[in-house]
């Protein structure tokens, strides 16, 4: 530490104020304490400028005109493709032309102290940090220390790549201008999202993933979006591995993969996964070591509480990505809330131990319930296990699936395709989860949540009536199917 740093002590510290520290801390006020709210960058983090918000905005205008060249009556009054300057401007507004100003006021105006800068673990509950302005600080937590650092993206071993320039998800969502050709390297969420996204604003896009698409989900809800994908002129190299990547003498980028083809494209979209961002934050300084891989990695508790640390005063928190569990923003707040109630309660008392299952402040929803919802056109839906993870897990499940065929399917959309399935657990006869896959289904997913989250007996949800004529009807087909 410098001699002339400003020396402050709060309740709680919070590292990265993301929407997951931000949740943190607010939390943590409300329960009384006093926290700071330690940031090197945007007050909002990834979600608000570079990936949910921006993405999701660079994807409704395409699924809105799609939905409506689907629609007869609607698709003969439309003539015109996308205004790529129209969806690029209005994602500017969605990511507030990345100016944190209005998230800097809300942190102000909660009462969180905010210090922006580099910040650091130098010892138990102590955090130097590197203003952003030429200033030290040196912040001291009487009762907890919140790594709230989300992620970074991975970087595969392909031959040249750290010869060349390519994009990552944050160059793709705040592009500019619309690449004529982009070839997108990952079958994940974020690359089938934005391999859509750029080819319905004129890209010429080629996808290449080493092995399926959307391999977390089923099969028969992948596929649908394989389709979708396909029908926007979007060519697929599935099971194929990426080499190496070379820049010719024209600027463009030439990708040469592992069957001997190459892809050639003015921009490359590297989208090979994320992991929890844990370097610099001076683990080592309060003895966490990284792991045989070489790789920082932490365990946490149902209240976020690292399990590695020394000693039996709990004092350091993992939330979010840099927990890391599930990497999705709302799981990441709902982790925040959790966490933040807990530090509140042990400050005062309240809390003893590891808090029960279900309880506020425990994240018992990450092992049972995390939904998620893949924003390509159709839509992917899905909340718990699939039916292979949960007979993997010991459960004596079984499954009940079908095509989405239903009155108010074919109401919202001329030929749609859908798929739906649900994972029963036959001992206590509940639901462990669902998927769904078709236009709007993600509209379908909290009511799966719920089910799930409540344990409702499925001879109870059969009462739960669908309104007519809604997509919704599906949950009356599904449990019919089953028997009910």
């Amino acid at each position: 530490m410098m001699p002339d740093a400003i020396e402050r002590e709060f309740d709680v510290v919070v590292i990265g104020a993301g929407a997951v520290g931000e949740n943190v801390a607010g939390r943590v006020v409300q329960g009384g304490l006093t926290a700071a709210l330690v940031e090197a960058e945007l007050v909002g983090g990834e979600c608000s400028y570079w990936a949910c918000m921006p993405s999701k905005a660079l994807l409704r205008p395409g699924t809105a005109l799609h939905g409506a060249q689907t629609t007869p009556g609607a698709k003969e009054a439309v003539t015109r493709t996308l205004d790529a300057a129209a969806v690029l401007e209005r994602r500017n507004y969605f990511t507030s032309n990345w100016q944190d100003d209005s998230q800097v006021s809300w942190v102000e105006d909660t009462g969180i102290e905010l210090v922006r800068g580099h910040g650091w673990l130098t010892g138990p509950k102590e955090v130097e940090v590197a203003g952003l302005d030429g200033t030290q600080h040196l912040l001291r937590a009487r009762h907890a220390v919140v790594l709230a650092t989300g992620s970074a993206p991975n970087t595969p071993p392909i031959e040249g790549l750290q010869d060349v320039q390519v994009w990552g998800t944050r160059e793709a969502t705040s592009a500019s201008e619309v690449p004529e050709r982009l070839t997108v390297l990952g079958g994940g969420v974020a690359g089938v999202e934005l391999a859509q996204a750029f080819a319905r604003l004129g890209s010429s896009v080629t996808l290449v993933a080493r092995s399926g698409l959307l391999g977390n989900f089923p099969e028969e809800a992948s596929a649908l979006v394989a389709a979708g994908l396909r029908a926007d002129g979007v060519e697929l190299r599935l099971h194929t591995a990426t080499d190496r990547i070379s820049q010719n003498d024209d600027g463009t980028l030439t990708v040469s993969l592992g069957d001997g083809s190459t892809v050639t494209s003015e921009k490359v979209l590297l989208s090979t996964g994320r992991h929890p961002a844990l370097e610099g934050l001076g683990l080592e300084s309060v003895g966490i070591e990284p792991n045989e891989s070489g790789h920082l990695a932490l365990s946490t508790d149902a209240s976020g509480l690292v399990r590695e640390m020394p000693g039996d005063e709990p004092w350091l928190y993992a939330v979010g990505d840099a927990a890391g569990k599930n990497l999705f923003t709302h799981q990441g707040k709902y982790e925040a809330r959790a966490t933040g109630d807990a530090i509140a309660a042990r400050a005062k008392g309240e809390l003893k131990g590891t808090p029960g299952d279900w309880t506020r402040y425990a994240q018992t929803a990450n092992e049972h319930a995390v939904p998620s919802v893949v924003f390509t056109d159709p839509e992917l839906a899905s909340v718990g296990p699939t039916l292979q993870a949960a007979r993997k897990n010991g459960f004596n499940a079984s499954s009940v699936e079908l095509p989405i065929q239903v009155a108010g399917s074919s109401l919202h959309s001329e030929n749609y395709d859908g798929w739906a399935q649900l994972v029963v657990d036959e001992d206590r006869k509940v639901l462990l989860g669902a998927t769904f896959a078709g236009p709007d289904v993600a509209e379908l997913l909290h009511a799966a949540t719920i089910a799930v989250v409540g344990e409702v007996p499925l001879e109870r949800l059969w009462h739960a009536v669908p309104s007519y004529p809604t997509i919704s009807e599906v949950w009356l087909r599904l449990l019919e199917k089953y028997g009910l």
